[in-house]
């Protein structure tokens, strides 16, 4: 049995389609407690990663353990196949270092791909190791050629697995959170894309290599700076696969083995708890939870990688339809909490500027436009009721027994360098406290 220094801990291992270990299934019922955290990481490369995070993580719980007479508390971990670039931080880890919000660009970052990079990129798609091993080669040479950004962009487009059309697919994931995602990210000019990506590198306190001035690029002039912009590209590409693994991993896998529990284990609490891209998978896993299952008892989502619109029943900004979770969080016996900060530029630039990638707005400041923004950046936004906390209010008062919460949890959440920033600074005592008040485990 896997030791992350909790007990009892149990693991739930699910592949790209929803599909766990029947055994993996037995010893998650089988669990000796009354109330079950489950925790969704978001960006990894493998196990061993995931389970730095849950052991970081949950570190802190047991001190806190003071809350009604007979609580016997259970740890669980959801691993599912997704990916980090290694230049990612992650604050308190050991391979690490955590800064604060930069005041100046911090030195460029290597133009290439490193070799865990590399390997992480071919497990994440499987059979396209020979796309990858060219894709690497561009980044690493820097060619000053179009035909080569042209030739990048069919490699690393061809890396997506989700078809083009139909249900659930790529054409569907912008409806999926409400607005963002388009599928412009994979069919824009690709010059285009890596000039913006480039710009929002620098937005984040990213040194970039030095290219002309002025708000375009002239083709014939050096196209080589646009490399940075290029490695983005890709990252973003790999999180657009996330994003729908995510969404199928919580609605088919997660949801109805939740469902399973309720039945096996009728007085078993569930809450939930995800990181990130984690966070976009217990969301919806509410999706698949089956009518009449009522043991999830939280919602916990930090830095949530997905709309912040998402439960919203209408969507504002002049934007048509509802978000993909407008009913779900009545589903849950107890609030659904976002934790967000300003500090993740994860969520703060990048993000909107992927999401806004829509051939209407290719003049906008995505950024500034508040209806690209993240759950991670300024929490649950058009639900009502919603209660917004500072992290100090929620910490001294808790926080409401149901409905939508927002707490900003800034004034721990903000170590990280670029490009990501604060993204991945979820490791603190403050924020399990968070969890065990929302799921009235945390005593007076």
């Amino acid at each position: 049995m896997t030791d992350i220094g909790v007990a009892p801990y149990r693991e739930i291992t699910f592949d790209a389609d929803g599909d766990a270990d029947p055994a993996e299934r037995a010893a998650l019922a089988g669990v000796e407690a009354t109330d079950l955290v489950l925790l969704a990481h978001g960006w990894n490369n493998t196990p061993d990663t995931a389970r730095r995070l849950f052991r970081a993580f949950f570190a802190a719980f047991p001190a806190l353990l003071t809350g009604p007479e007979g609580v016997r508390l259970g740890y669980g971990g959801v691993i599912w196949p997704s990916i980090r670039f290694t230049d990612e931080t992650i604050p308190n880890f050991p391979h690490a270092t955590a800064t604060t919000a930069p005041t100046t660009p911090a030195p460029a970052p290597d133009p290439g791909l490193d070799a865990a990079t590399v390997t992480a990129l071919k497990g994440f798609f499987p059979g396209q190791d020979t796309a990858i091993d060219r894709i690497t080669a561009y980044l690493d040479q820097r060619p000053d050629e179009e035909a080569a950004f042209t030739d990048f962009a069919r490699l690393t487009r061809q890396l997506v697995t989700a078809p083009a059309s139909g249900p659930g697919t790529l054409g569907d994931l912008a409806l999926e959170d409400g607005p963002g995602a388009s599928p412009a990210l994979l069919t824009d000019g690709i010059l285009g894309l890596c000039q913006r990506f480039t710009a929002a590198l620098a937005d984040t306190g990213m040194a970039v290599q030095p290219g002309p001035p002025g708000p375009s690029f002239s083709i014939g002039g050096s196209l080589k700076h646009l490399w940075d912009g290029a490695k983005e590209v890709l990252r973003q590409t790999t999180y657009y696969e996330m994003k729908h693994r995510a969404g199928t991993v919580g609605q088919r896998g997660l949801g109805p083995l939740i469902g399973q529990l309720a039945s096996a284990r009728p007085d078993l609490r569930i809450h939930l708890v995800g990181h990130s891209q984690g966070a976009r998978l217990v969301a919806f896993a509410l999706k698949g939870l089956p009518g009449g299952a009522h043991n999830v008892k939280s919602v916990t989502l930090l830095e949530g990688a997905f709309s912040h619109y998402a439960f919203a029943e209408r969507l504002p900004d002049g934007l048509s339809g509802a978000g993909a979770l407008s009913d779900a969080q009545g589903r849950v016996d107890g609030p659904v909490v976002s934790c967000y900060s300003h500090f993740d530029t994860a969520l703060g630039v990048i993000y909107p500027l992927a999401s806004a990638l829509s051939g209407d707005c290719a003049s906008a400041l995505p950024g500034l436009d508040r209806r690209w923004w993240a759950i991670g950046h300024d929490g649950i936004q058009a639900v009502s009721p919603c209660t917004t906390l500072t992290l100090a209010e929620a910490l001294r008062d808790g926080v409401p027994d149901s409905g939508c919460v927002s707490v900003d949890a800034a004034a721990v959440v903000k170590a990280g360098g670029p490009p990501s920033g604060a993204h991945s600074d979820i490791c603190h005592p403050e924020l399990a406290r968070v969890v065990l008040a929302a799921g009235r485990i945390l005593g007076p």
